[in-house]
């Protein structure tokens, strides 16, 4: 009889104490610096300026800075720029992905190959911000929305990964689904796409980060800066401070560090209130979809 695998034993003593230790440490890199930014942003201006600049223990709670910003209408503005982008270009890339990654990944699809040749191309030599600026230029998407959802419609990666979990689907389903009659559209929508919450849970979630985040592009296209999302207003907020403010002479009674940890929250706090009820997909979405493909 041999012996089961090392890696299949329970651990020892010493190996589950260092895993416990390591991720304490992993733990409180994350949450130590998410809690001072929240309890610098709520924090008294004289408690501020007591600490140093960052608090990580208020003694004074104060919601001046996010009252402040919330009057004066820029983070208002952007944060629903932000949620509409967001939704409309989570739900444009998803479609989009969905029905590429479908057709790839069916056998004897006529001009599947050439095809996903030419999608993993764009994924070894992306373009460069000069080549999407004359393509945003030449659409005539400057000061419009979309320029920040169509040129990022489809991402290579998130299209491999479904690519690879639709492929694990058993084909005896499909072929099921087809001598019952369904066509293409039908066996995708009533076969495939119950079977690939997980996935689509995943792709979808990576997808809103990326639109969430998106801060770059704004400062590029838009010259309108109203029209800037919440990751251009937050950037502006952190290097120079409350200068966006419509209301500045309302801030002066708030500390600059607060504003600044006050729009760090609310353009953190829509992703983290959604992460934990997506996190249980990922193991089973990135992973099938990773190792099929």
């Amino acid at each position: 009889m041999t012996a089961a695998p090392a890696w299949k034993g329970r651990p020892g003593p010493a190996v589950r104490a260092a895993k416990a230790v390591a991720l304490t440490v992993v733990v409180s890199l994350v949450v130590f610096p998410l809690w001072t930014v929240l309890a610098t942003s709520l924090a008294s201006p004289q408690n501020v300026i007591e600490n140093g600049g960052w608090v990580i223990w208020p003694t004074e709670f104060s919601l001046d800075a996010y009252a402040d910003i919330l009057e004066g209408g820029i983070i208002t503005r952007a944060l629903l720029v932000s949620t509409g982008v967001t939704l409309v270009g989570t739900a444009l890339s998803l479609a989009c992905t969905i029905g590429l990654a479908y057709t790839l990944s069916r056998p004897r699809v006529y001009g599947g190959k050439p095809m996903l040749l030419l999608v993993l191309f764009t994924f070894l030599f992306p373009p460069g911000m000069v080549p999407l600026f004359l393509v945003v230029q030449g659409a005539g998407l400057f000061d419009q929305y979309a320029a920040l959802v169509l040129p990022f419609l489809i991402n290579v990666f998130n299209l491999v990964v479904m690519r690879g979990f639709f492929q694990a689907i058993p084909q005896e389903l499909l072929d099921a689904a087809r001598m019952d009659g369904a066509g293409e559209l039908a066996i995708l929508r009533k076969v495939v796409l119950p079977l690939s919450k997980a996935v689509i849970a995943v792709i979808g979630l990576f997808y809103a980060v990326a639109y969430w985040n998106r801060f770059f592009e704004a400062i590029i296209y838009f010259n309108d800066q109203t029209k800037w999302p919440i990751g251009t207003v937050l950037r502006q907020y952190v290097t120079g401070g409350a200068s966006l403010s419509e209301s500045a002479g309302e801030l002066a009674a708030t500390s600059p560090q607060s504003v600044q940890m006050a729009v760090v929250m609310l353009a953190t706090l829509p992703i983290v209130c959604v992460y934990p009820f997506l996190q249980r997909y990922f193991a089973k979405g990135v992973l099938t979809g990773a190792l099929k493909a």
